[in-house]
């Protein structure tokens, strides 16, 4: 089953900066604005760890997250929940680090946050807001 349509990959390119939420085990929130991210397939995103802090000891923690996809030029909120491991030293990593240095030169990306789709939600208001979509 396609979660990540088209549509909402170009949604995601035309944001450019969409906002990773995560928790800590204790359930506190954190939300992170994330720039280096880039839709792999159908349910896969990943995204560049160059500055996380709070955010990547959230993950180790708790890998449930989400990712706000909301920009008033796209007309469009979507919600994608899912769940979010780190790695280092993969080829999927080094991958990642080829494709962060082309994007923003310069930057530590010193693990790669994949984020595994398995929902995805209407963030818009009126009557169908919070409708699962996917």
């Amino acid at each position: 089953m396609v979660l990540i349509t088209e549509e909402i990959k170009g949604q995601i390119e035309k944001v450019g900066v969409c906002h990773l939420i995560t928790a800590s085990k204790s359930g506190v929130p954190n939300a992170a604005p994330m720039g280096g991210l880039w839709v792999m397939d159908d349910d896969t995103i990943w995204i560049a760890n160059n500055f996380m802090n709070k955010t990547a000891a959230n993950v180790r923690e708790n890998p449930q997250a989400a990712l706000l996809v909301w920009s008033r030029e796209i007309g469009n909120c979507i919600q994608l929940k899912g769940y979010a491991t780190l790695e280092s030293g993969t080829p999927e990593h080094a991958k990642m680090m080829a494709m962060m240095e082309a994007k923003k030169p310069g930057l530590p990306k010193k693990e790669l946050l994949k984020l595994v789709v398995k929902e995805i939600y209407t963030c818009m208001p009126g009557p169908a807001a919070g409708s699962k979509i996917a």
